[in-house]
């Protein structure tokens, strides 16, 4: 029958859609291992109110995978602890000298059974183990895969248990070795029964929901998988002198930040950055020059388009070849795009802007000859451009959107392009793929698209040029239908012309995307931002259905349901052809998503205060927090941060700190601070619209509205029935007084939340985020200064942490942590406090730590 191979289709597609439904999602808890100090890695407690009882047989079960490129491998994947007495643990164990490295513990004892996954399968997918207790046959049974082994263990009846994933610091059973190691669908049967399931599909918070029972895990130090494939993060910032260019080389995972004196070389695998001073003396970085890595010859290109030279530099000698470049006559290639042919060992420069004219030359500049030449590339559809994205490809490189016009010349209807193109390197012509539909709000592209051949798609950066404060917007698109989604969440950008680049490249020795940033400020001082996002990226984060264990059946049955649907929908109506209308998938996520890397010398806003299991999380009501994520709840709960355009919050922040700190803020500083790019009238307008739109949002708090009665624009708070925890923060420390215990937790307990607005970046921010950190570590070293360490150890080392998640090297801190330790007779705890400040010291400065322990605990 015609319509046979119709339900044939329909059911593969149902099957494997429902399958990749549940097994396609990219979410779980990340571990952070021994990149971090013992006080940062990541620990699970499946049982922080109450111990886990059972009276039959039971077993728990979840998927794990590793991550890649890491030093060390070692820890506790769980600890099961019986009755507070006995401890099932299961342990990977990289010293093995065989290649079985996942070993179990029944107290203190191996068992001899031990086991690992194949091939790759350990990293590169999500990998099921089970532990089966019977209390009948007084056995435990692990099973890895499709293998198993048992052996005989003690098992009480009615006994109760803690599950204890990864770090922990219960009891004498307390531990900070902990793998690099992702987790998710942990879930618990009793009897055969599903009693307890944890998805770990969370995005924030330390809680892991529980779907049966409801009774929810505790993280601390969570990292959530999820989160990482919508959020970008923030993993460095520098600052140089003058005009300052960027290249990437992927096969080392290395950003370079090319400025005038020194070169910044970013390692994206250690999240480092090393600068590297040039023995060649000052390289010229002029405003149109770009950078290029070539990663056949393994060299760093420094091209100048204008003069038509290209410097390379050898990380050997740290020197350029070319160093004198003068700068010749210019015409300007601004935001012109390039790449690399391996093909015929060439460089090429395409478009470009200067002088009021927009630019549809081609550059190739020979590597072997060293030739430059412009190539005449006939009845071009290439239309003069910048601001397009170019992504290199075998053969070539596609070419997307931009702005520009058909002469050329900026005052003939200049307007945003959305053409895909392709250019030939061999036949030097230009093909036309097809257009994209003109948006609601018109973008241009960042410079460079990440492009997939294998999947026929790209992503690229997008932006509005019409705004200074605006936003990057990572899209995904097609390389042969006119289509694409937005995807992840936006990069704060400030653009003007000459002074703004934006770029994007893909990471793939660990799987994420890299966007990097560049802004120029009055002082000719160009700051670099450099975020990463994990693919495959999400279009949202909102929460999914992730149940474990039925990952299999309950998806096939959904999907057999809808095949009987679908055949008995072809018997009624056999002769009749069926119609639907194709489904847009996004990519299927892998599990072998690796975790973002910090060092213990990133700075304080990227690092995140342990919470323990005893903590819960407290419903926020009326109240606006600043420390940490910026967050404002109303008095019902909800959370009404995600009103704030980019630009609204940023005005919001601005007046508020203004009145907090100095009884409001006057419009020809706002202008100034935000709009001191635009003419009076059109800033007056601006601040006009945006003032509309904040005082509408802020409605939805009640006691709490703009005001300029006094002149000033000021946010008028009612401190009764509003909680500001910066204004309890100022009060705290506000007269420099010593405070008290209590006060050192109050100031604690604000602060854990992290640092001073830390997803956000304005250059009038700095100088509030730098006091405040000054302060807060003044204020904890003054108190333990007034404080005997014989008095009260205990605290002076949560004290001294304190002071580590704002300034990880500071020195009093360390000597106060060393000295409460050794006191309290933890000694081995002492001498790996100090190993670890010692290593970090000689991490941010170069040079060794002066002082060795003994001076350390006599000083």
């Amino acid at each position: 029958m015609k319509c046979r191979p119709i339900i044939v289709f329909l059911s593969i597609f149902l099957l494997t859609g429902a399958v990749n439904a549940v097994l396609g999602q990219s979410y779980g808890l990340g571990f952070n291992s021994f990149e971090e100090v013992q006080d940062k890695r990541t620990g699970l407690d499946l049982s922080p109110d109450q111990q886990l009882c059972f009276d039959s047989d039971f077993e728990l079960s979840f998927e794990l995978s590793f991550l890649r490129n890491k030093k060390t491998y070692f820890g506790y994947i769980v600890r099961i602890i019986g009755n507070d007495r006995q401890n099932i643990d299961l342990i990977y164990d990289n010293s093995s000298v065989n290649r079985d490295h996942f070993k179990l513990i029944i107290g203190e004892q191996f068992s001899p059974n031990a086991f690992d996954f194949e091939g790759d399968d350990l990293f590169s997918k999500w990998n099921r183990l089970t532990l089966k207790f019977s209390i009948a046959n007084q056995r435990i049974t692990v099973v890895h895969g499709s293998k198993s082994f048992s052996q005989p263990l003690k098992i009480p009846p009615k006994a109760c248990y803690k599950i204890l994933f990864g770090a922990n610091q219960y009891k004498e059973f307390r531990t900070t070795d902990v793998p690099p190691m992702k987790i998710r669908h942990v879930t618990m049967r009793e009897g055969g029964k599903l009693v307890y399931n944890w998805p770990l599909n969370e995005t924030d918070g330390v809680k892991a929901s529980e779907e049966v029972r409801g009774k929810p895990g505790i993280a601390s130090n969570p990292v959530w998988i999820k989160k990482l494939h919508y959020d970008w993060q923030l993993l460095q910032s520098v600052t140089l002198k003058g005009y300052v260019r960027i290249g990437f080389d992927e096969k080392g995972s290395n950003v370079f930040v090319v400025g005038q004196d020194s070169l910044v070389r970013v390692s994206l695998a250690r999240n480092q950055m090393v600068a590297i001073r040039y023995a060649s003396g000052k390289q010229p970085v002029f405003v149109d020059n770009q950078v290029l890595f070539d990663p056949v010859r393994n060299r760093l290109y420094n091209i100048f388009p204008d003069e038509r030279q290209v410097s390379a530099f050898d990380t050997t000698s740290r020197s350029w070849d070319k160093s004198g470049i003068v700068p010749q006559s210019k015409t300007y290639y601004l935001h012109a795009n390039k790449f690399f042919s391996p093909t015929d060992s060439s460089l090429y420069i395409l478009g470009g802007y200067g002088h009021l004219a927009y630019k549809k030359e081609v550059h190739r500049y020979h590597l072997p000859s060293g030739i430059w030449e412009q190539i005449n590339v006939a009845d071009s559809v290439f239309v003069p451009r910048y601001l397009a994205a170019l992504g290199a490809a075998r053969g070539g490189a596609y070419v997307i959107g931009g702005y520009g016009s058909t002469t050329g010349q900026q005052m003939l209807s200049p307007r945003n392009l959305y053409d895909l193109l392709f250019f030939d390197a061999k036949k030097r012509t230009f093909k036309k793929i097809y257009e994209l539909a003109v948006p609601k709000e018109d973008f241009v592209f960042g410079n460079s698209m990440v492009v997939n051949e294998e999947d026929s798609s790209f992503y690229a950066l997008v932006f509005p040029k019409h705004r200074f404060s605006s936003e990057l917007q990572l899209i995904r698109g097609s390389l042969s239908r006119p289509e694409f989604a937005k995807v992840g969440s936006t990069i704060p950008y400030q653009f003007i012309d000459i002074e703004s680049f934006a770029d994007l490249f893909y990471d793939k020795a660990n799987e994420r995307f890299v966007a990097v940033t560049l802004y120029r400020d009055g002082n000719q001082r160009t700051k670099v931002s450099i975020y990463s996002l994990y693919a495959p990226p999400l279009e949202t984060i909102a929460d999914e259905p992730a149940t474990a264990d039925i990952e299999g059946s309950r998806a096939l049955w959904i999907a057999a349901a809808l095949m009987v649907v679908v055949l008995l929908v072809f018997l009624g109506y056999k002769y009749r052809w069926f119609s639907r209308k194709a489904l847009v998938k996004g990519p299927v996520a892998t599990p072998d998503t690796p975790l973002p890397v910090r060092n213990d010398n990133m700075d304080p806003k990227e690092t995140s205060v342990e919470i323990t299991a005893d903590e819960k999380p407290i419903p926020h009501r009326q109240c606006i927090l600043l420390f940490g994520n910026l967050q404002l709840y109303d008095e019902d709960g909800n959370d009404i941060t995600k009103h704030f355009s980019p630009l609204v919050k940023e005005l919001f922040l601005v007046i508020l700190l203004y009145s907090i700190r100095w009884d409001g803020i006057s419009s020809e500083k706002l202008k100034e601070l935000l709009w001191f790019d635009k003419p009076s009238e059109s800033a007056r307008n601006n601040r006009s619209v945006n003032i509309a739109k904040l005082k509408g949002i802020l409605d939805k708090m009640k006691y709490c509205q703009v005001s300029k009665e006094t002149g000033y624009w000021k946010i008028k708070i009612d401190d009764d029935k509003i909680h500001v925890d910066y204004m309890h923060y100022l009060n705290l420390i506000g007269n420099k007084r010593l405070l008290s215990k209590q006060n050192i937790s109050e100031l604690a307990e604000i602060t854990k939340r992290g640092n001073f607005l830390s997803n956000v970046e304005y250059e009038w921010l700095d100088s509030f985020k730098s006091d405040i950190s000054n302060e807060i570590v003044d204020a904890y070293l003054r108190y333990a200064a007034s404080v005997k360490i014989a008095d009260d150890p205990e605290f002076l080392v949560k004290l001294a942490n304190y002071v580590f998640y704002f300034d990880p090297v500071n020195e009093e801190a360390m000597i106060l942590k060393c000295k409460a330790l050794a006191h309290l007779g933890k000694h081995s705890l002492a001498k790996t406090t100090f190993e670890n400040f010692a290593r970090e010291y000689n991490r941010i400065y170069g040079e060794d730590f002066r002082k060795d322990m003994p001076e350390v605990l006599h000083s």
